[in-house]
């Protein structure tokens, strides 16, 4: 085994504790943490570009012949006390297993033709934003596009969408006047998705060639300047008195509809 790292003042823990709790730290040293077994597994199966590898003591008696079965040659494995990891863990009943990761290089989407695309307009959620990217890899989404939304790399954000932030192509554009031309001159059909009565029930309409949903922010949807926009407006028809579902869900619904 390997020593065992007791000390808060570890220079690996003290940076991990940095990338954990700031946006800041992240940018400025281009990496993310994550903290669970499966979402570890699935990082070192895609190649995710780990630089360190940390389990507690615990952890490694139990998971690390597994982990350690991985190519390792970029990354520094560390074990640390079961009371350090307690300390570091975000989660209530920490499994022990922790890792730092590079932010991957930024990319410009590909738009193929019948591309599906979904664009997460202000979304402030961590669950909302990690769950509908977790969804969108479940359906076959080709993409999604946050703009002015939650930091992509949060650990809240990363552990919602249980790995899929690993293998969607996920891209960030928050320039509104940049992504709307992005997806004019592609020739993107774009669609808002709003609770509007002169929108088109998203049951009623044909999604072919290049699409891309607008799904905006949780309390207070797209703004209607954004809504404008877009090439249309779509909306989920619902019964009774309820006029609105929570973001994910909503973002669920269409991904399905795109998919159709």
């Amino acid at each position: 085994m390997e020593n065992i790292i007791t000390s808060k003042d570890n220079p690996v823990i003290k940076l991990y504790q940095k990338l954990s709790s700031s946006k800041k730290e992240r940018l400025q040293y281009g990496l993310f943490v994550l903290e669970g077994l499966r979402i570890t597994e699935d990082a070192l199966r895609e190649d995710s570009g780990i630089t360190h590898l940390i389990m507690t003591k615990n952890a490694y008696e139990k998971y690390g012949e597994n982990l350690l079965q991985a190519d390792l040659r970029n990354t520094k494995t560390l074990v640390i006390s079961n009371e350090l990891g307690n300390r570091i863990a975000a989660t209530d009943t920490t499994q022990g297993v922790f890792a730092i990761c590079s932010i991957p290089v930024a990319k410009k989407p590909v738009f193929g033709d019948n591309c599906r695309y979904a664009v997460l307009y202000g979304l402030q959620d961590p669950g909302n934003v990690g769950m509908i990217i977790r969804t969108a890899d479940a359906l076959g989404i080709d993409g999604v596009i946050l703009s002015g939304s939650c930091d992509l790399y949060s650990p809240k954000v990363i552990r919602a969408t249980m790995g899929s932030v690993f293998r969607m192509n996920i891209f960030i554009e928050n320039d509104r006047t940049a992504l709307f031309e992005m997806l004019e001159s592609n020739g993107v059909c774009s669609s808002a998705a709003v609770i509007d009565t002169d929108a088109q029930r998203v049951t009623d309409i044909s999604f072919e060639g290049r699409q891309a949903v607008f799904i905006g922010n949780e309390g207070s949807g797209l703004p209607a300047d954004v809504a404008a926009q877009c090439t249309r407006k779509i909306t989920i028809p619902m019964n009774g008195t309820i006029n609105s579902l929570n973001a994910a869900m909503a973002a669920g619904i269409l991904m399905w509809e795109l998919r159709k």
